[in-house]
């Protein structure tokens, strides 16, 4: 079945308008602008120290901090498909996609989302593996290992939401269909639709169920077997170590899915547009502008390979 419009020509392609936040007033428009603007540069900004600390410092040439990159990267790409859209809309009034462009930031936007949850997870193993089989660590976490958990965890986001892609392509839209959102995402084009919304949103119900709640599980499971170990350490430093060592990465983990439920109950709950469409925006930016900052302030190893990067001459920052 072809994307075909409700009310025009079966051959014309859909317009879509971005509606962007409904009861903002006009005059707010800049100033919530530059509050993106704000965020957007110190995800950018952000992500990016921490990304050439890594690469920069020999000591951070760990499974560890390998990963944390990966993660790092896919915090500037997600937001970049969604924020410099939503900034436009609100400097310029840019409300249209093509039916083409919609789509792809639709699967590029969820795409990234769900590389994000993967990434977590193999996080999680990289903990689990460090404190529960210290001995087996060099065997396990080699750098073939890591990256092709990290190339695994990225190709299987990348497939998984072809399905609802292709599925919403092939419902029916009106020439100009109002998106209820800042951004193309899934359920927000459904709702879009002039088509039996049912089918689709309960596969976007399924796919999120194993993308978001399947990825949660397995990081509980890791720190369960993580906890259980660092209870068995007799020494009281020896327990703090371990703890300290996964405490940026539980935070992190937290800050993803508490932005996932703020998205989650904003769209289920019985609440204005508005609330719906800042749910997604929360989600949207809240974990990539945190995930630096908690990577900074709580990893001391990070922390020192940014100012030694930053200013090389300081004593007290040389490499090993």
């Amino acid at each position: 079945i072809d994307a075909t419009a409700c009310n025009g020509s079966k051959d014309s392609s859909p317009i879509f308008y971005l509606v962007g936040i409904p009861s903002l007033q006009e005059f707010l428009f800049f100033p919530v602008f530059f509050i993106f603007l704000f965020f957007y540069l110190l995800i950018l900004v952000g992500n990016t120290l921490i990304l050439a600390a890594v690469v920069a410092e020999p000591s951070l040439h760990k499974p560890m901090y390998f990963f944390l990159i990966n993660l790092s990267a896919l915090d500037i790409l997600f937001t970049t498909s969604t924020v410099p859209k939503m900034l436009s809309l609100l400097l310029l009034g840019d409300h249209t996609l093509s039916f083409p462009a919609c789509f792809l930031q639709m699967y590029v936007f969820h795409s990234f989302s769900c590389s994000e949850a993967f990434i977590l997870v193999v996080m999680a193993y990289d903990h689990y593996v460090a404190i529960c089989r210290p001995l087996h660590y060099p065997v396990l976490m080699t750098p073939h290992t890591n990256a092709a958990l990290a190339a695994s965890a990225c190709l299987t986001a990348l497939l998984l939401p072809i399905p609802a892609v292709v599925q919403t392509s092939h419902m029916a839209f009106d020439s100009t269909a109002h998106i209820y959102n800042c951004f193309c995402d899934h359920l927000a084009m459904v709702q879009a639709s002039c088509s039996d919304p049912a089918p689709q949103t309960l596969m976007g119900f399924c796919i999120a169920m194993v993308v978001s709640f399947l990825p949660l599980l397995l990081v509980l499971l890791s720190y369960a077997r993580i906890l259980a170990s660092v209870l068995r350490i007799s020494s009281r430093e020896g327990r703090s170590k371990a703890f300290s060592t996964c405490s940026s990465h539980l935070l992190v983990v937290g800050t993803y899915y508490s932005s996932i439920a703020i998205a989650y109950v904003a769209y289920r709950a019985d609440l204005p547009p508005d609330f719906h469409i800042m749910g997604n925006v929360v989600f949207s930016i809240l974990t990539p502008v945190l995930n630096p900052l908690i990577y900074t302030l709580r990893n001391k190893d990070v922390k020192a390979a940014i100012t030694k990067m930053a200013c090389p001459q300081s004593p007290g920052h040389s490499g090993p």
